[in-house]
C-alpha cells in the first residue's frame, strides 16, 4: 500500500456529512470513476441533499466483485468515508483489483439520513444493522426479553438520569455480568420503536436502496467480498476484524485465510472472540437476498473509539433527544457532540491507524477473491 495515503490521512476525512460527501465524489472524479446518486427524500441538517453514492471501479461482468461500504451507523460515516477515500486515492490498490479481475464497489453513506443528522439510526429511528429480518411473511421476529425488562432504565424519561435509574441497570449486570448486558442492549430489539437497536417493523429506505444497488451490481459475479466499516467498540483505533456471515465454518476459514495474516486474528459473535454481542438481523444478510449466484465472505472493520461507557451514555442519550423534540438548544447540541466524539476521533494520529488498516484489509480482500 502506498505509505503517502497513510501520512497524509488526515485529508481524506471531512468534519461534516455535506463535506464528506463532496471530498467522496471529488475522490471518485480523480480516479475516473462516475458517481451516481440514490437521493433520499429527505434533506440534512444543513439543508443539503441527502444520498447514497456508488461508485464503481471495474468491468460491469466482474467474476469477483468487492464491496467496501461505509455508514451502516449514520455517525459511523465519518471514519468510513475517510477510508474509501483513501481506497479511491490509492493507485496501488486499484491496479492489484486490475490485475486480479476484482471489481470495487463504493457506497457511500449507506444512512446518509443518520451521517448528517449524527445519529446511528436512520430516519425510521431504526438500527439498519438490525434491520435484515423476514418482514414479508409474518414470522415472529426475535425477542429480546433482556431490553423488555431494561427498556424504561436504558431510555428514562428525564436526562441526564437518576441514579437510581442507573441503579437498575447495575444490578442487572451484577445478576447477569456484563456481557450479558451488553447483549441485552444491543443484540437488537423489535419491541420499544423509541428504544435502542430497534430493527424495525418493515424495510427502511437504506435497505431497500442497498437491494437495488445490489441487484443492479452483484447479480453477475461469482464471488462477493464485503467490508463494511464501523466505529465504537474496542481499544481506540484498533479495527477489530470481525467476521460477517452466518454461523458457518467453511466462511469463517476462508475469512480467516483472507484476513487473519500479519499478526491480525479475525474475530467471531458466534463463539465469543469478538467485542461485539451475537447480533440479529444483520446487514450481511443482503448478500445472500440480493447476489444468490455468489460465494460470500464478509468482514465488519470496527474502529475504537471511547470506552464503551461513553459510547452507551452517547446513544442513550441521543435515543432521549429523539423521544424529547422539545429539549433545548444547549442541551441539543451538547448531545450532538456527545454522539460525534463517540464515533469518530478526529486526531491524525487516530485517522492514519484508520487508513492503514482499512487499506491493508481491502488489499487481502482482492488477494483473497482472486485466490477464491
Amino acid at each position: 500500500m502506498a505509505s503517502s495515503s497513510v501520512d497524509n490521512a488526515e485529508r481524506f476525512f471531512a468534519p461534516t456529512y455535506a463535506q464528506a460527501r463532496a471530498k467522496f465524489a471529488a475522490c471518485a472524479e480523480a480516479a475516473d470513476l462516475d458517481v451516481h446518486p440514490h437521493v433520499h427524500p429527505l434533506v440534512g441538517r444543513e439543508g443539503e441533499v441527502l444520498a447514497m453514492d456508488v461508485a464503481r471501479f471495474g468491468a460491469a461482468d466482474a467474476r469477483a466483485l468487492l464491496v467496501v461500504s461505509s455508514a451502516c451507523h449514520g455517525a459511523e460515516g465519518f471514519c468510513g468515508s475517510g477510508v474509501q477515500n483513501a481506497l479511491l486515492s490509492d493507485n496501488r490498490f486499484h491496479a492489484a483489483a486490475r490485475a486480479a479481475g476484482v471489481a470495487v464497489l463504493y457506497v457511500h453513506a449507506l444512512n446518509p439520513y443518520g451521517f448528517s443528522w449524527l445519529r446511528r439510526t436512520t430516519q425510521e429511528n431504526v438500527d439498519l444493522n438490525r434491520n435484515w429480518q423476514d418482514f414479508d411473511h409474518h414470522a415472529p421476529l426475535p425477542a429480546n426479553a433482556g431490553y423488555d425488562e431494561l427498556a424504561r432504565f436504558v431510555v428514562p424519561a428525564t436526562w441526564p438520569p437518576a441514579p437510581q435509574n442507573e441503579a437498575q441497570l447495575a444490578a442487572f449486570a451484577q445478576r447477569h455480568g456484563e456481557r450479558a448486558l451488553q447483549a441485552a442492549l444491543s443484540q437488537g430489539q423489535y419491541a420499544h420503536p423509541e428504544g435502542l437497536f430497534f430493527g424495525g417493523h418493515r424495510p427502511t429506505w437504506s435497505r431497500t436502496t442497498l437491494a437495488h444497488v445490489l441487484e443492479e451490481h452483484g447479480q453477475r459475479c461469482r464471488r462477493l467480498g464485503w467490508i463494511d466499516i464501523h466505529t465504537g467498540l474496542g481499544p481506540s483505533g484498533h479495527g477489530e476484524r470481525i467476521f460477517a456471515d452466518r454461523n458457518d465454518p467453511a466462511a469463517l476459514a476462508r475469512a480467516r485465510r483472507w484476513w487473519a495474516v500479519d499478526g491480525a486474528t479475525v474475530t467471531s459473535m458466534y463463539d465469543g472472540s469478538s467485542a461485539s454481542a451475537e447480533l440479529t438481523g444483520l446487514l450481511f444478510n443482503a448478500a445472500y437476498l440480493h447476489c444468490p449466484q455468489a460465494e460470500y465472505t464478509g468482514l465488519a472493520i470496527e474502529y475504537g473509539t471511547l470506552p464503551m461507557t461513553d459510547v452507551m451514555a452517547a446513544l442513550r442519550a441521543d435515543q432521549w433527544l429523539y423521544n424529547h423534540p422539545e429539549a433545548g438548544a444547549e442541551q441539543r447540541a451538547a448531545i450532538k457532540r456527545q454522539m460525534r466524539d463517540a464515533f469518530y476521533v478526529d486526531t491524525p494520529a487516530w485517522k492514519e491507524q484508520v487508513v492503514a488498516q482499512g487499506l491493508a484489509v481491502a488489499h487481502q480482500a482482492v488477494a483473497g477473491l482472486a485466490a477464491a
